[in-house]
């Protein structure tokens, strides 16, 4: 016959299985939820159209210089969709991601999309923050050096960046997140939010080649 104490553990044991379970079986659903917000967040942000640029006076041969190049400590441009305000589009061909990017990071607003944690593409050093959904930012940890990543502001203007490796950081290292001259930063915590999946990239193309000038 099972001890008192052999009882005990027993029951820990499965009680801590089921807690398992349930934290799976809801992790789940939260990032189902999550994809499903994205992808109306991004439907919406390619019906919503831009204000219209003034005529100009007379006709000019010159392109037209992006207003960031200008003014690379503007804040980004914004477009709001159902009160959350999102800077623009996050692609990474290789996970085959397309997510909307919010413009300021909170709890409730990662449960929707990827948020801005820091920076600015103006000033390439934009950190941006994710879940580890798999609709989301799991797959981090799976992308390779080379990889290609496209971000593309509330104004259409596109950045391009290439994967330069992949690290792992503590979950309280959060000046180590911030640190190097690092172009663009995605990051998600590991499984039990122990640590962050960081993934650091570089600028691949110059402003005027992304932005379709010559």
């Amino acid at each position: 016959m099972m001890s008192g104490r052999r009882f005990t553990l027993a029951l820990a044991g499965v009680l801590l299985i089921a807690a398992a379970l349930c934290l799976t079986v809801r992790n789940l659903r939260d990032g189902q939820r999550a994809g499903q917000a994205a992808r109306q967040a991004l439907e919406q942000m390619a019906q919503a159209e831009p204000e219209p640029a003034p005529e100009p006076a007379e006709e000019d041969p010159r392109p037209e210089i992006p207003a960031y190049i200008l003014d690379p400590e503007m804040e980004m441009p914004a477009v709001d969709i159902d009160g959350t305000a999102y800077i623009g589009v996050l692609s990474v061909p290789a996970l085959e991601l397309a997510l909307p990017v919010a413009s300021q990071w909170s709890y409730d607003a990662l449960k929707l999309a990827p948020c801005r944690y820091t920076g600015s593409a103006y000033l390439d050093d934009l950190v941006i923050a994710g879940h580890n959904y798999r609709t989301h930012f799991a797959g981090l940890k799976n992308l390779a050096q080379g990889d290609e990543v496209l971000f593309t502001d509330a104004d259409g203007n596109r950045f391009c960046y290439q994967v330069i490796r992949t690290e792992q950081l503590a979950g309280t290292a959060v000046e180590e997140m911030e640190a190097g001259d690092w172009d663009l930063t995605l990051f998600t915590c590991t499984a039990g939010g122990k640590a962050r999946v960081t993934v650091r990239c570089e600028r691949t193309a110059s402003p005027a080649a992304e932005d379709g000038g010559p």
